[in-house]
């Protein structure tokens, strides 16, 4: 029988704070395993359940939503208990910090979080640590990428990068002409992506070539408000940089209406099942695809075996990138769009 780890006893946790902006998304009660296998022990000589909890940016946004599910999937076939929670928006700091003091009251055994700010919840990933939980993150780094026992995540650099290498190729000889819509200032995905597209673009931050540019806390309706308002100050555009599938299709709504489709090549990343079939509509042009389910599935495996054996994990685990486009370009790799319907997610 493999050796359990035992859980020492914590000390009274802080009572989450009063006004904090927490969305539970959800409680799932799951059974317990056969013969006890996924339990851990608590020292008095009884068994209780593992509880993991998991706090994501937002409850609506696909991936996340996807990342959620996958989540209760593993904790089921584990006899498991997983405990959702996220913030209200993209960017909403204090629900998260909220939601990470709520599952420290509940005393859970493993925390998976996709941060919103790289710092601004590590006081509260530091309270959980220190009372014994094991706090993974996913999707997203702390700064310091050390501040958690470990990351499964995209390398959001390389994500943009292959967005920024595949757009400019697609303009050949014409000159660029680009809009950039990021995600949430002060995030570490969004200034990944934003300068990894950069470099597979081959320009610099305060480049002319960029006509314009918004911050749409990856939100679908933001991205088209803010690309309505750059195309009212110019309309000569034939590329755009989006931080997400939401906001491409954002994007590739005011551009449409517009008029404007046929001259713009737009990028993006995620992966999900719509943007592939966006990609193969036309909508536009490339998805960079990223695998939410493997950030789940590993957290959560990391979690069951920590409460078997005391083993934590360690360090960045990159969780892989795809280029989908069927249009592919010389000198990038890429996968068309029914391999991508084949492996996408939501």
């Amino acid at each position: 029988m493999a050796h359990r780890h035992t859980v020492r006893k914590r000390s009274r946790p802080r009572r989450p704070r009063q006004g904090a902006a927490v969305l539970l998304v959800g409680t799932l009660l799951l059974g317990a395993a056969a013969c006890g296998g996924s339990q851990d022990s608590t020292g008095g000589g009884g068994t209780r359940k593992v509880t993991i909890g998991l706090v994501t940016k937002t409850e609506t946004n696909p991936f996340f939503v996807t990342m959620r599910k996958a989540a209760a999937d593993a904790a089921k076939k584990n006899g498991a208990e997983l405990i959702a929670l996220a913030g209200r928006f993209d960017g909403d700091n204090e629900g998260q910090v909220a939601a990470m003091e709520s599952l420290i009251a509940r005393d859970v055994q493993g925390i998976l979080i996709t941060p919103s700010n790289t710092t601004g919840v590590l006081g509260a990933i530091a309270e959980a640590r220190r009372q014994g939980i094991l706090v993974i993150a996913l999707d997203s780094a702390t700064d310091p990428e050390d501040a958690v026992d470990a990351t499964y995540a995209t390398d959001n650099f390389k994500a943009g990068r292959l967005q920024g290498a595949y757009v400019r190729a697609v303009l050949a000889d014409r000159p660029p002409e680009l809009i950039m819509l990021d995600g949430t200032q002060g995030s570490s995905v969004s200034q990944q992506r934003h300068d990894g597209f950069l470099r597979g673009f081959g320009i610099k931050d305060d480049s002319p070539v960029i006509r314009g540019r918004a911050n749409t806390n990856g939100d679908r309706n933001r991205a088209q408000t803010a690309t309505e308002n750059l195309l009212q100050r110019t309309t000569d555009v034939n590329s755009v940089y989006t931080i997400n599938e939401p906001v491409a299709d954002g994007a590739s709504a005011a551009i449409a209406a517009r008029g404007l489709t046929r001259q713009v090549t737009i990028g993006t990343i995620d992966g999900g099942c719509d943007g592939v079939r966006a990609v193969r509509s036309g909508h536009y042009a490339a998805t960079v695809m990223q695998f939410p389910v493997r950030m789940a599935d590993r957290g959560v495996a990391a979690v069951i075996e920590f409460t078997k054996s005391g083993r934590k994990p360690s360090g960045f685990t990159d969780t892989g990138t795809e280029l989908i486009t069927d249009k592919p370009v010389q000198g990038l790799a890429s996968q068309n769009t029914d391999w991508g319907l084949q492996h996408c997610w939501g």
